[in-house]
Order: structure tokens, then sequence, then C-alpha cells
């Protein structure tokens, strides 16, 4: 199996928490799959939410399935995001700037204090498993460093640095108990603990993030995401690996 792997950073991040969004706007830690296929169909030139033509239900009418085409295209893909920032925590801090942009808010003076959390320095390796005519588009523009939409982390004030694009040859394994380099849903298995020799310091971050959409109404759809030093105890995951590292596509 083929995979191809490209390091994604940048300056800094922006992934909001729909939750809440008051007085500030909070960031989820980590790039998670909705954001990184919102990224990589900007890269292929498909449409987002804002040029989606929604149907408009009526009264009595069965709902249906809706996504926007970057999501109908790439929902496929299978991904697996390594942090390359220390213990995988990406520092954070908190801007305060205005938006003065007329329609931007009734505010008076039409002048609207943002106080957003972003990610300061992010760094990921990304992999993409080509095992489907999507993941190969992808894969193409990504070495030839094409892009029809310029890429961002998260909203347009925050571009996306993509670089060391390759494509690796990826060997399955059936480990029962091993360390995982990637994130990877909680789910799969039961973190276990070092062996009495092991002298490195132990670490785990752990974070509920989006997985999906939901077909009818578009809100997040969540799992909860690890990374550790820990070896796991797997229970249904499929493993891959890249020369040293072990990896879980999702």
């Amino acid at each position: 199996m083929k995979a191809v792997r490209f390091t994604l950073s940048g300056k800094s991040a922006f992934f909001k928490k729909p939750e809440v969004n008051t007085y500030y706007y909070f960031t989820y830690g980590q790039i998670h799959k909705v954001a990184l296929l919102g990224m990589l169909g900007a890269i292929a030139g498909y449409n987002g939410y804002a040029q989606k033509k929604w149907t408009v239900r009526k009264k009595g009418m069965d709902l249906i399935e809706e996504y926007p085409e970057f999501y109908e295209k790439l929902a496929g893909l299978k991904v697996s995001i390594v942090p390359r920032n220390e213990r995988g925590y990406i520092p954070k801090k908190v801007q305060v700037f205005n938006n003065s942009v007329g329609y931007a808010c009734e505010e008076q003076g039409g002048n609207l204090i943002i106080k957003e959390q972003w990610l300061e320095n992010p760094v990921w390796d990304i992999y993409i498993l080509l095992d489907c005519e999507e993941a190969e588009k992808i894969s193409y523009q990504l070495e030839q460093y094409k892009c029809v939409y310029m890429p961002y982390l998260g909203k347009n004030d925050h571009p996306a640095d993509i670089s060391d694009v390759k494509i690796v040859k990826l060997e399955t394994i059936d480990a029962k108990r091993s360390e995982i380099f990637s994130m990877f849903p909680k789910r799969i298995g039961e973190i276990d603990s070092l062996d009495d020799e092991d002298e490195i310091e132990e670490f785990k971050y752990e974070e509920k993030l989006p997985v999906r959409l939901n077909g009818y109404t578009n809100l997040y759809e969540y799992d909860t995401f690890c990374y550790t030093n820990i070896p796991v105890c797997v229970k249904e995951a499929g493993l891959y690996k890249d020369k040293m590292r072990i990896l879980v596509f999702y």
C-alpha cells in the first residue's frame, strides 16, 4: 500500500469550535479531519459551504442528506495525522483585533472587536492513503505544488505551508500491542503502560475532535482522539508502518 506524506505547518491556525462564540472564539487543539478535507478541497478546487445550493425544505418534505462539494468528493479519504509539536501540545494565544468591515456587525460605528484563540506554530505530518481516485488526484496536485484555491489552516488569516511531499510505501502490520505515532480514535484500543525498564517520560494528549459531518444538519460529529508515547492494546484498527512510525488511518 502507498500513501502520500507531507508536512503541514503555519505561523498560526484557527479551527473554530462552534459551541462558544459570544465573547471569545475558541479553537480545537489539533487539525481535525473535516478541516483537513476542507483544505484539500481548496487545493483541488472543490466548492465549500458558501457555494452549495442547499435544498429549501418545505413542510412535509422528507429529510435528505446534503454536503458541500469538498465533503462529497473527499469524505472517503483515509488520513493519518502525526503531530510534530512536542508531546502533541500546540501553544495557544488569544488575539484581539478589530473588524471594521461594515457588514461584519451591527455595533455602533460598525467596528467589531474580535477575540480569537489561535494555535501558534503548529506542525503536522499528514498521510493520505492512496486507495482511490480522489486520493491519487490530491496526491498529484500536492507533488506538483499546485492548488486551485489558497490552502489555509482554518481561515484565511492563517496560510498553510505544505512541504516535503513524498510518496511512501506502507507495510500493514497485525500487532496487538504497539506504540502509535499518529493521532488515533480512543475507541480502537486501551492505553497500556510502559515496561519497567523504559526510562522515558510518559505523556498522553486527548481531545474530542470532529471526525465527520452529519448529512442532515451538516454539524460536526465527534470522536475522542489520543496521542501518546504509551503502548496501546489494539482492539479493532488495522495498523500501517512507515519505516519506524506505526500509524492509524481513519
